[in-house]
């Protein structure tokens, strides 16, 4: 049966819920969902709290139950698939099938293995009707948890490079000075994005050079994303402000973690050898350790070395590039590879958005690791 026009309006409605659980369900789904009747009544909202803690189907129930609304025959929008097994939560399914819920209405299915398609098929036999959105708002609905769609496809983050760059592309002037290309908008919007990864990732060479914390502090947030840090030799100093909270950090380096400043597990500093070659970090060992730590969307703040470097290997799913309003001339690069012979070589991207954010334009585009991963809109 196609979807309404309501669906439509309550699925996005729900796809706005789900929105607010970003830096908080980690390594859960963000869900959104909504409660009401086909003449446009709404009786309850909910969006997933933290793991281990309600999910938007039951967040929604026990906000519609509170107000005294009789459920029976009601329909539920949700973001995401419910889910029809028990982890540290009840099965969503089997609260809806309770509730008495008459119909539910998905915008994607989840693709985690106790669930793909049985917690539709459940509410099936229950007696429920059930249907699955398609086109926008199954794109939308990807969108909101690429990360968790990476890790449990893929069995890697969904990883998103931002830049921040003049109009000509650079970084910074030849000197490193960079501070600054874009504006406090601009960075208050790139905390924000922060907030909704798992992880933060940059290099030793950045540590060096910037000092940075890479926390989020322009945005609320519920949580700080764990920051990681590539070391190769593990030559991070323990008084880095990397190191101080608030947020955990992990350093990832190639040699003997023994080599480290045992300070740095002394202030509770994760440390991890993943060896490659050249003496470096391989980045698919990088990639596959965070997933299996839980981390689904890891937001990079590097230099030109270690973009180039996952540029390069295909690792980046999203390109978040905001753009200053000026011309720098000779200044450092966006990414740092050997230079190639032919345009069929470059690093294509699919552009999904552009904006204005204050007076720079933010970018958003994909790369074709990041645009196959996602359903196709209409």
């Amino acid at each position: 049966m196609p979807l309404t026009p309501l669906d439509h309006q309550r699925l996005i409605e729900a796809l706005a819920l789900a929105e607010t659980s970003f830096g908080l369900t980690e390594p859960n789904p963000r869900v959104g969902c909504v409660i009401g009747n086909e003449a446009g009544q709404v009786f309850g909202r909910g969006a997933t709290q933290q793991a281990g803690g309600p999910h938007a189907e039951v967040m929604a129930l026990r906000d519609a139950q509170a107000a005294g609304f009789s459920l029976q025959g009601a329909t539920a929008w949700v973001t995401l698939e419910p889910c029809a097994h028990r982890g540290r939560t009840p099965p969503c399914c089997d609260a809806l099938i309770a509730a008495g819920i008459g119909r539910v209405v998905a915008a994607l299915g989840d693709p985690f293995p106790q669930v793909d398609g049985a917690g539709m098929a459940r509410l099936r036999v229950a007696g429920v009707q059930t249907a699955m959105a398609r086109g926008d708002i199954a794109f939308a609905a990807a969108l909101v948890n690429c990360g968790f769609l990476s890790r449990i496809q893929r069995r890697r983050p969904w990883v998103r490079l931002k830049v921040a760059a003049s109009l000509d592309g650079r970084t910074a002037l030849p000197n490193g000075h960079s501070q600054w290309i874009t504006s406090e908008a601009a960075r208050r919007d790139g905390h924000a994005w922060r907030r909704r990864a798992s992880a933060v990732l940059t290099g030793i060479g950045t540590v060096r050079a910037d000092d940075p914390r890479l926390d989020v502090r322009l945005v609320p947030t519920p949580a700080q994303p764990l920051r990681v840090v590539l070391d190769s030799g593990f030559t991070l100093k323990a008084d880095a402000r990397i190191v101080a909270p608030p947020g955990p950090l992990l350093l990832v380096g190639a040699a003997g973690v023994e080599t480290a400043d045992p300070e740095l597990a002394a202030r509770g500093v994760s440390l991890v050898s993943l060896p490659g070659a050249d003496g470096r970090v391989d980045l698919g060992l990088l990639m596959h350790h965070l997933a299996d730590q839980g981390v689904n969307e890891v937001h990079v703040e590097a230099g030109a070395v270690l973009n180039g470097a996952l540029l390069q290997a295909g690792w980046v799913d999203e390109v978040l590039m905001y753009l200053g309003p000026m011309l720098l001339g000779p200044g450092r690069p966006v990414a740092d590879w050997p230079a190639l012979q032919q345009l069929q070589q470059a690093v294509s991207l699919r552009v999904q958005d552009v904006g204005l954010v204050g007076p720079d334009v933010r970018l958003r585009a994909f790369t074709a690791s990041g645009a196959a991963l996602l359903p196709q809109a209409a």
